[in-house]
């Protein structure tokens, strides 16, 4: 479960450094990094960030989230364990956000299924990670016995 857990980890990590590299710079691809932003004038319209009285500029939008993407990316892979678990948290809100915005957009369900998909492979992470947790807390606490 542990080679399993690692091997989840560093593909996830690695595809969202990947993916918030792409949104922070045009030197990956010039028409990738257009269509981003398009799409981040689209994303700043129904932003969730909306319920809490804020409308964010698409640009500086497109930055937080590409920034976020690329930490936590980075920290999934190389961090310390405490780092990995705030980092797969991270995402998986990361992920809801971008489950609602497409939604609010009425993007039909091909165009969200890469974000569900790695809503549950995040999930499935942190559950991994909770489960080996609790494990550890059960073998302590039956020397203590």
């Amino acid at each position: 479960m542990a080679l399993l857990q690692s091997v989840l980890r560093v593909l996830l990590g690695g595809f969202f450094v990947l993916v918030g590299a792409a949104k922070l710079s045009e030197q990956i691809s010039a028409p990738v990094s257009e269509r981003m932003k398009a799409l981040f004038v689209q994303f700043a319209e129904v932003s969730p960030l909306k319920m809490f009285g804020c409308q964010p500029d698409p640009l500086s939008y497109q930055t937080a989230v590409g920034s976020l993407e690329l930490l936590a990316g980075l920290l999934l892979v190389t961090g310390p364990p405490m780092l990995q678990e705030i980092s797969n948290l991270l995402l998986i809100q990361l992920m809801m956000g971008a489950i609602l915005t497409l939604a609010a957009l009425n993007e039909s369900l091909s165009t969200c299924i890469p974000a569900i998909v790695c809503l549950v492979f995040l999930l499935l992470l942190h559950v991994g990670q909770l489960l080996v947790q609790l494990r550890r807390w059960s073998d302590s606490l039956g020397r203590r016995l």
